[in-house]
């Protein structure tokens, strides 16, 4: 219970914390708008925020912690926003300046708590800030820049100097091209010594996009294992170049603008990097973020990784063009075992479907490449590409997945490599067809429906064929 007398913007406060904290951290906006209520009310009202938020923080006083990596963020806000303050306090000492990079996977999770490790700095150390600089403009994560120049003359009004962490965020969040001319300028009159970097990087149009690789595991395919490691030769991922620009970001940020080596393992892929805060970090370079945890994702898949359900919907969600990772990190989506982790993969796959940011042949692609190298289950693909044709409009979105799977497919089985022609796939490749009015003609699926007998591979064979046919 929050304390009587507790003004009402502060008891809202406190019981969103509350909220967010007990659950997942909540959506991007509500994740985001608590850290940026926290550091408003901080300026305000630093005794009445602490006062507010400890029967929060008392909550959590024993050994049990959230499990929900964006929870645990919360609650070292909270606990850092009760403390007393220390003018003496260091920011560095919150946390930010202690980090390891002990893989390269973690680029993205330590741009994340740098930031949060700074906001608890400055909550420790009595710094008074006017608002954070990257709460997002949108649900995705993105920065508007005329937003991003509003708030900095806030700061120059109000004397604040941004914090290096929160800027470097609200920057990368920045992107989709030059920033219009009335904005530049507004940057450009800016007085705080960060607004050159601004108006040159809202010029540029944010974070250049790396060039990428696809590539496959060496080696030849092996079966699962359940030893942790041991699969060889079953998963597709996909590298990035070097970034340009790390030199301006806080040095927690470098291991992000370094090349990304799919193939360098570590023994940290399960660690919860997978999460929709990860996706917001970078709304406008969805590949880079996919990139990173794509071997997490693929987990769901091939081993027994589960949780971060949220993080497809919330990739689909980003402002910046999906590409090879965006759509492998669906394609094991859809083959996943937990029953959760293929919800969010259907309704990532609805998502760009509706936005014109899915590339069927890309992901049927993928989809037909990972079951021939045994990594993805037909049957389980197959479940989950029929859940996204159920769908208003589903069934528009899934014949060009099932239009470029099958020639792979079928052509394998035709030289004796399993999968053999499964029925249900073929079924649902007619029924979306049909559903679509999709005409021509699909490689291998002639010749299957030309065999004689009565299979129920063959007959759903020809139902396709026919309906391909204006049948």
């Amino acid at each position: 219970m929050i304390g009587d007398g507790v003004p009402a913007g502060l008891a809202a406060v406190a019981c969103s914390a509350d909220g967010l904290i007990r659950g997942d951290g909540g959506s991007v906006s509500e994740y985001e708008e608590l850290l940026d209520a926290v550091v408003r009310w901080a300026g305000r009202d630093r005794a009445g925020l602490a006062g507010a938020l400890r029967p929060v923080a008392d909550r959590w006083s024993g050994v049990h912690r959230p499990r929900a990596p964006a929870a645990r963020r919360l609650l070292a806000v909270v606990r850092a926003a009760v403390r007393p303050v220390d003018p003496e306090f260091r920011a560095g000492e919150a946390g930010g300046r202690g980090w390891l990079e002990t893989c390269q996977h973690e680029a993205v999770r330590l741009v994340i708590d740098e930031r949060v490790a700074e906001v608890c700095g400055w909550l420790r150390g009595g710094v008074a800030a006017p608002m954070l600089l990257a709460t997002p403009s949108r649900a995705g994560g993105a920065v508007d820049p005329r937003d991003l120049v509003m708030r900095l003359t806030e700061y120059e009004q109000a004397g604040a100097r941004p914090g290096p962490a929160d800027l470097g965020q609200a920057l990368l969040r920045c992107g989709g091209g030059p920033a219009e001319a009335d904005v530049l300028r507004a940057a450009a009159e800016l007085a705080l010594p960060e607004g050159p970097r601004v108006t040159a990087w809202l010029r540029q149009g944010g974070l250049p996009r790396p060039e990428w690789t696809v590539e496959q595991e060496p080696g030849p395919p092996q079966p699962p294992s359940r030893r942790r490691g041991a699969r060889v030769g079953r998963r597709i991922l996909v590298g990035t170049g070097a970034l340009p620009g790390r030199g301006d970001f806080p040095r927690t940020f470098w291991p992000l603008f370094r090349p990304f080596e799919p193939l360098i393992g570590c023994r940290h892929l399960l660690l919860g990097h997978r999460e929709r805060h990860a996706a917001a970090a970078l709304p406008w370079h969805p590949e880079v973020v996919a990139a990173r945890v794509l071997a997490e994702v693929a987990a769901t898949a091939d081993q027994d990784g589960e949780g971060g359900a949220e993080f497809l919907p919330a990739l689909a969600a980003g402002d910046g063009p999906p590409g090879p990772a965006v759509h492998l990190a669906l394609a094991y989506g859809l083959g996943a075992r937990p029953d959760a982790d293929r919800e969010a993969a259907v309704a990532a796959l609805a998502a760009l479907a509706a936005r014109g940011r899915l590339d069927g042949a890309l992901l049927g692609g993928a989809l037909a490449r990972l079951v021939l190298l045994g990594t993805l289950r037909l049957p389980t693909v197959v479940e989950s590409l029929r859940a996204a044709a159920g769908a208003a409009g589903g069934a528009d979105a899934v014949w060009p997945v099932l239009a470029a799977a099958l020639p792979g497919l079928l052509g394998a089985a035709r030289a004796g490599t399993p999968p053999r022609p499964h029925p249900p796939l073929l079924a649902l490749a007619a029924d979306c067809a049909r559903a679509c009015g999709a005409r021509g003609a699909v490689a291998g699926v002639a010749e299957l429906a030309g065999r004689p007998g009565s299979s129920q591979t063959v007959r759903e064979a020809r139902r396709l064929r026919d309906v391909l046919a204006g049948g």
